[in-house]
């Protein structure tokens, strides 16, 4: 996990607001599998989910540096 979190911090703000939208899409793509009963993988979602919380966290924390 401090592996990822290195790797999101290395990104640009640009960067890290468009792996924002790529997690959201798969994260609404998942749960429509999950409502259609097509979803394998399920932990796949709660690995969105920690994902996007984690870019938001370091979103946050470089507009804070930047203010």
């Amino acid at each position: 996990m401090a592996n990822q979190a290195t790797e999101f911090r290395t990104k640009t703000v640009d960067e890290l607001n468009s792996q924002l939208l790529d997690l959201r899409k798969e994260q609404f793509n998942l749960r429509f599998q999950r409502a259609g009963g097509q979803l394998e993988n399920t932990a796949r979602m709660r690995q969105v989910r920690r994902d996007i919380a984690r870019t938001k966290t370091i979103l946050a924390e470089k507009e804070r540096l930047e203010a």
